[in-house]
């Protein structure tokens, strides 16, 4: 069954991102260039979004979608309506000049324009590609995601998908290991995404074998995870360092008859933050500490047969005195952090003592320890310490 036609203005103007968030129909929807008279398309003051308000003498551009299925025009509600979007009758103009009814998304009294016309090219360089990853965890996911759910899981999505943008960017050195080519792995879903914070998928993975030949498919699942920025204080004056202690979930579960760890200073990275961003950020909220520099570690994945965790290191430059706060943490996000101030050597000994048993903190102090000479050779001659 067929819905009634709609004027898109706006982001769903991408053609791979409606048909995403659409999904499948009967193969009759069809777009063409329309026009909505008395209205314009602003800039949302807090976001590179459109909305769409009326406007004496102006003249909105967008397209005409007809032939959409009932069932993907309540997909497509599903997914404007829990942002303030409402759809209402309009009359648009169609390629040929033929007023057309239709509705549109509306914005609702929460959002405001900022007076600026919004930028369909400018948004489909920047945005776009995000746009449609988030749109793909939305499609595969089971139950879908709709109203308050999708709401509450949208700044996770929206982290997911920056992440995944990231990665698809990320330099890829291969001097030892294969060097891979288009082609190579083959992915595909194999069960809906569930989860209300991290997703966890069954996937489907052939691969090039190293004999050439191609493996038969693997049925693997991931837990989809986001990209976190991680930062171990370190004041090479005082050669020493800070590490944060928190209850953890995993080690309870797994039995651990002390699931509190130490740690160093973590944080997702938000979508359109940059992982040196959110490392100065998580800095405050989490330790009370603003590092003078940061000196970038490595990336690392957490776990990469089991989770898309991947981890952003940096060594935070900082002042370390005796009378540095020992709690930390944000009060909204129910965080309970005890922070300690230890000597990089008593912070070493924990590693054999198994006492530091967090991989990345285990591999960033192995990092400092290899640099420690240097670092402190740049302190004494003025470098950027912290120290005035």
């Amino acid at each position: 069954m067929s819905a009634g036609a709609l004027f898109v203005y706006g982001t769903l103007r991408h053609g791979p991102l409606l048909a995403t968030l659409a999904g499948p129909g009967d193969g009759a929807a069809q777009g063409q260039d329309a026009v909505l008279p008395g209205h314009a398309v602003d800039r949302q003051r807090d976001a590179d979004l459109p909305m769409l308000v009326p406007r004496a003498g102006a003249t909105a551009q967008g397209q005409l979608w007809r032939g959409l299925t009932t069932a993907q025009r309540r997909r497509l509600d599903a997914y404007e309506l829990p942002f303030g979007y409402q759809a209402r009758p309009v009359v648009a103009m169609d390629a040929r000049g033929i007023p057309t009814r239709a509705e549109a998304y509306f914005p609702g009294p929460d959002l405001q324009p900022t007076a600026q016309a919004w930028q369909f090219g400018p948004w489909l360089a920047r945005h776009a590609q995000v746009a449609l990853l988030a749109a793909q965890e939305l499609a595969a996911h089971d139950p879908p995601l709709e109203g308050a759910d999708l709401l509450r899981q949208w700044p996770m999505i929206q982290s997911r998908a920056h992440a995944r943008a990231r990665g698809a960017t990320s330099s890829a050195p291969a001097r030892l290991r294969h060097a891979a080519q288009p082609g190579d792995v083959v992915l595909e879903l194999a069960r809906p995404l569930h989860g209300g914070f991290f997703k966890l998928a069954g996937l489907s993975l052939r691969h090039r074998r190293f004999d050439g030949t191609r493996s038969d498919p693997l049925l693997r699942e991931v837990l989809i995870g986001a990209d976190a920025a991680l930062v171990l204080p370190y004041d090479p004056v005082r050669d020493r360092v800070l590490l944060v202690e928190q209850v953890r979930p995993a080690p309870a579960w797994r039995g651990d008859p002390n699931p509190w760890t130490l740690e160093p200073v973590a944080g997702i990275v938000d979508a359109g933050e940059t992982p040196p961003d959110a490392a100065m950020r998580e800095c405050a909220e989490e330790a009370q500490v603003v590092p003078r520099a940061l000196e970038r570690m490595f990336a690392i994945y957490a776990s990469p047969g089991s989770t898309t965790d991947h981890f952003h290191c940096y060594l935070g430059l900082a002042d370390l005195p005796d009378e540095h706060p020992r709690h930390g943490g944000l009060a909204a996000e129910a965080e309970d952090l005890r922070l300690h101030l230890l000597d990089l050597d008593e912070a070493l000994a924990l590693i054999d003592s198994g006492e530091a048993n967090a991989a990345p903190l285990v591999a960033m102090l192995l990092w400092l320890a290899r640099h420690r000479a240097r670092l402190q050779d740049a302190a004494a001659a003025g470098g950027p310490t912290g120290h005035p």
